[in-house]
């Protein structure tokens, strides 16, 4: 990647991490924290704005398919914003592709492997640090 991709993605990544620490913050002060709904907003949000864009770049192309426009938004605004928006979209990508069960394969690794790194992160942390 150049300078300037890099650029575009920093200046993305910045925005997307305000967004989203703004937007989880002010729904879970509406809603309470009893559940993480501001996660939930997010992470919704963010797979429903880079499925629109996706199928806009697909759909129209021009700016919006050039590498700078994707570093920008995709990975660093809806990268810092939520990465769920990745996943969501690659798995899509799958689906479209006619390969559900790796669609579903990515799914089930993806979360359940992912608990497992929490779940260990958390384990290892407590034992060297508690």
């Amino acid at each position: 990647m150049d300078v300037v991709g890099c650029a575009f993605v920093l200046i993305g990544g910045f925005l997307g991490g305000v967004l989203r620490f703004a937007i989880s913050g002010a729904v879970a002060r509406t809603v309470g924290e009893t559940f993480p709904w501001g996660t939930l907003v997010v992470n919704v949000t963010g797979d429903f704005v880079i499925g629109s864009l996706a199928g806009m770049i697909s759909a129209v192309g021009g700016i919006m398919a050039t590498a700078y426009f994707r570093d920008f938004a995709v990975v660093g605004l809806l990268g810092g914003y939520t990465t769920v928006s990745s996943f969501a979209l690659q798995t899509l990508n799958l689906v479209v592709e006619g390969e559900g069960r790796r669609a579903w394969g990515n799914v089930g690794l993806s979360v359940a492997l992912g608990l497992l790194a929490v779940g260990t992160g958390f384990w290892l942390a407590s034992q060297l640090f508690g």
